[in-house]
């Protein structure tokens, strides 16, 4: 795995994830393994559409290099209705490695939306 200088990089992209994530794991954001880049996460807002019903969502950091593969970062965090949630900002971004992948399950199909704004560092 090659890490990248953070302090000196050779390329910034800036990029945007969209998803509807359902009752089962799904990545919103994966850095693929040998990719040599690092991501910066610096956004992860998760909606609820419904306008009466609470729904609930779980984000997860997935790596097969890891034991356990998945380790929630949060669980089953409240969404209220018709309300926006983030879930991580710039004040608190995540690094993913090669293999990394940021997984969303939602306790309802078709109730949470979610966006995520990201950064391939090289």
């Amino acid at each position: 795995m090659a890490a990248p200088n953070l302090v000196n990089p050779s390329s910034i992209t800036s990029k945007t994830a969209t998803l509807a994530p359902t009752t089962s794991p799904t990545a919103i954001i994966s850095n693929a393994a040998a990719s040599g880049k690092v991501v910066r996460v610096t956004a992860l807002i998760v909606t609820n559409l419904d306008a009466v019903t609470q729904y609930y969502c779980t984000a997860d950091l997935y790596s097969t290099a890891r034991t356990p593969n998945a380790m929630n970062f949060n669980k089953s965090i409240a969404v209220p209705a018709g309300v926006a949630i983030t879930i991580l900002g710039r004040d608190a971004p995540l690094y993913l490695e090669e293999g990394d992948s940021i997984r969303l399950t939602a306790s309802a199909n078709s109730k949470i939306e979610a966006v995520a704004s990201y950064e391939l560092v090289g």
